[in-house]
């Protein structure tokens, strides 16, 4: 695809979107004018028609659509304008465009060439890819900066997409430590991966547990950005659990889902993707522990006792509370190799968090209020929400072990979510400014981009935008 950028529309096109405000007084184009009973630039409805030739589609967005709005009604479009496009479109931003939304709208439009059918025999390229195509953005003034950067942010989630979607068999924990050497490579940043014998070396117990039932050797993934005169240094963890049957307590609902429990680990690989793309003057070392959480004879078992990376004794309660065990390897080899000042993780961790929230927004569980605002405003502007739950001190008592030092599993039928992250938070060092996003009913779900659940890419918006802000 070519992208062109000009200020006044030429005759070549064979689509053109001119999208409208309803606040918007007159709906015309070019001496085409509508009137306000045919289109009124109201959220969700469209004009088609044609005119010398070219193709008009008017797009309402409503009187103050928000960036998600937008995001969400250009990749509509693009999603389904595939029939009349050829060689060429153009979209047309009129003065009521901030550059935000023109970001959003950009951004929007990227996406809706995202298609699930990856293994499809028959699987037709959204025009916008192909090689010939031309997509012209025409504004007044100058959006070539800002279309860049929703482009780019478009295809670090569209790889997100990618590697949440595809099947076990091919996101394997070595898939994504070959992503994340290769995007290394391409974007700019260092990535080292531990298999199996470099991370019993270093001591990766727990991380090491997990994947141990799995053929599949667990690959512990450490990517570095590190541009100069960096303002601070931010850590993301992102637990990658490539496939979860739940272990020996083998799951009996949903497993073919399971595909998506590395879709936190795919949000901080798609972040890092996009930070070092944007060239953030911000230092993030992201850790992804990648493995299979699978059935086996050398699988781990209930009642077991493991130690971890940061020599603190873990009773196993349940094999399916393992997120949280390879995380808190994540975090306790973060901190101690790399102390950053600030540390994130993301995780599809506990279906007590979809209970609480539903599919609007993720849990946030953090004791710096600072850090916790900033994270809820950075997600509020983009459209990815988290909404805070306690880490107060009186649910500590749900990983107390009589055998160990803590247990994984409270066994409780009540408040798992902040259990977990209790137990995370264990493996933090009283670090002063940690969070963990608990995205479990953001992660994976249904809209209108397919007939069955898929990746949303949550995350990778939300950290860069935090990050940006700081």
């Amino acid at each position: 695809m070519n992208i062109k950028y000009i200020n006044i529309i030429n005759s070549s096109e064979n689509v053109v979107v001119i999208p409208f405000f309803e606040s918007e007084s007159i709906v015309q184009f070019q001496g085409f004018q509508l009137t306000s009973k045919l289109f009124s630039g109201k959220k969700d409805t469209t004009y088609f028609t044609e005119n010398n030739g070219r193709h008009l589609l008017f797009l309402g967005l409503g009187k103050n659509p928000n960036y998600k709005e937008i995001k969400t009604i250009f990749r509509r479009i693009s999603s389904k304008i595939t029939p009349f496009c050829d060689s060429s479109a153009s979209v047309v931003f009129s003065s009521s465009f901030t550059a935000e939304l023109i970001e959003a709208a950009v951004s929007g439009l990227m996406l809706g060439t995202y298609q699930l059918g990856h293994f499809k025999t028959l699987n037709e390229k959204h025009p916008f890819l192909k090689e010939d195509f031309t997509l012209t953005f025409v504004s007044d003034s100058s959006c070539e900066e800002v279309a860049t950067k929703g482009i780019k942010i478009a295809n670090a989630q569209l790889e997100t997409y990618t590697l949440v979607d595809l099947p076990s068999n091919t996101i394997t924990p070595k898939y994504l430590a070959n992503w994340a050497i290769e995007a290394g490579k391409k974007f700019g940043f260092s990535t080292e991966v531990f298999g199996r014998e470099k991370a019993t070396e270093v001591g990766l117990h727990s991380f090491l547990a997990v994947g141990q039932g799995s053929e599949r050797e667990p690959q512990f993934i450490i990517m570095d950005y590190n541009p100069k005169n960096s303002k601070k240094h931010i850590g993301l963890v992102g637990k990658g659990i490539t496939f979860d049957t739940g272990g020996l307590n083998i799951k009996t609902a949903g497993m073919v889902h399971m595909k998506c429990d590395m879709a936190g680990g795919g949000a901080v690989l798609g972040a890092m993707q996009l930070i070092a793309d944007l060239q953030l003057p911000y230092r993030v070392t992201a850790i992804v522990p990648a493995c299979e959480n699978s059935v086996d004879a050398k699988s781990f078992l209930p009642s077991d006792v493991i130690q971890s990376y940061k020599g603190s004794s873990i009773e196993i309660i349940d094999t399916d509370a393992e997120g949280r065990l390879i995380l808190a390897d994540g975090l306790s080899y973060l901190i101690k190799n790399y102390k950053p000042e600030i540390i994130i993780d993301l995780a599809t961790l506990t279906g007590s968090s979809v209970a609480t929230f539903g599919f609007e927004c993720g849990a946030l569980f953090t004791n710096n209020a600072q850090l916790s605002q900033k994270l809820q405003s950075s997600g509020d502007s983009i459209g990815e929400r988290l909404w805070p739950l306690p880490l107060w001190d009186s649910y500590k008592s749900d990983i107390d072990s009589e055998i160990a030092d803590v247990k994984n599993y409270s066994g409780k039928p009540v408040a798992g979510a902040i259990s977990a992250a209790k137990f995370l938070e264990h493996f933090t060092d009283e670090h002063s400014s940690w969070a963990h996003l608990d995205i479990a009913g953001v992660a994976f779900g249904d809209d209108e981009f397919a007939k069955t659940k898929h990746a949303t890419a949550f995350g990778v918006h939300l950290i860069t935008t935090f990050i940006e802000n700081l």
